[in-house]
């Protein structure tokens, strides 16, 4: 334990030093302010209400993440093993756990902190807003709530993903890249696969529950509307359980 506490403030301190955050940093809240915007503005020409601001805001959570989550996990090994120091940091009584561990929590505290910062967009709309628009959907605090544990709780899978990619690599472009590509199968094509007829096709009709059980989407549908089950925490814990596995064991055969 005291080494991982060593390692995360280590790479704590090093997230806040490095320009690729602020960069992440910037594009991320710039690209959420918009997607707000953007759900307002689709909010407002529906005459069925049907979907709040923030359920439409939380619904386009993936857009942003295919930048941000590369960015803040792409240095996290592909830096260590091209400067060769991770060598040297395997030959210390520290072991791959604890550095896999440490690297992954300052990862994910930073991805945390920047969605806890995009919360801001919701609040400062409808405080501008509650003048011309009195309405109390404006600001639904239980779909606000549920949209912020789905992504705590998928960020967990998917800073996961990332530290998996870099720990693959010397090269922390191709560590972004391999991020990026996981976030996508995992997300988009996991929608889309949902969308398919399955059940026209008797042969495909059994691959309808796993798609459902996949889709990322229809599991932030039923955060941000209060229907919270145990299969999305079952997903992304075993995820993330499995990709950090697999980092430690990629990080000891280099040793």
């Amino acid at each position: 334990m005291k080494h991982f506490s060593i390692i995360f403030r280590h790479e704590l301190r090093m997230l806040f030093i490095s320009p690729s955050t602020y960069v992440a940093g910037v594009i991320f809240l710039c690209l959420m302010g918009g997607m707000y915007w953007v759900a307002l503005q689709l909010s407002s020409m529906t005459d069925s209400q049907e979907q709040l601001p923030v359920e439409a805001y939380f619904y386009l959570f993936w857009i942003p993440l295919f930048i941000l989550v590369p960015l803040i996990t792409m240095r996290s090994f592909a830096e260590e093993r091209r400067a060769g120091t991770l060598g040297a940091l395997l030959t210390t009584p520290t072991n791959a756990l604890s550095i896999v561990l440490g690297k992954f929590a300052a990862a994910y505290s930073l991805y945390l902190l920047l969605w806890i910062l995009a919360l801001a967009f919701p609040v400062i709309g409808w405080w501008m807003l509650k003048d011309f628009c009195p309405d109390p959907r404006l600001l639904a605090l239980g779909s606000m709530i549920g949209g912020i544990v789905f992504v705590a709780l998928s960020g967990l899978f998917y800073v996961a993903i990332g530290i998996l990619a870099s720990s693959l690599t010397r090269s922390m472009l191709v560590a972004g890249l391999l991020t990026s590509c996981g976030l996508f199968v995992f997300i988009v094509l996991g929608g889309l696969l949902q969308m398919l007829p399955l059940d026209v096709y008797e042969s495909f009709a059994w691959l309808r529950a796993p798609a459902e059980y996949l889709s990322t989407f229809k599991h932030l549908e039923n955060f941000t509307t209060g229907l919270i089950d145990s299969r999305p925490f079952f997903l992304f814990f075993s995820g993330t359980i499995l990709a950090l596995g697999l980092t430690t064991i990629n990080v000891e055969s280099k040793a």
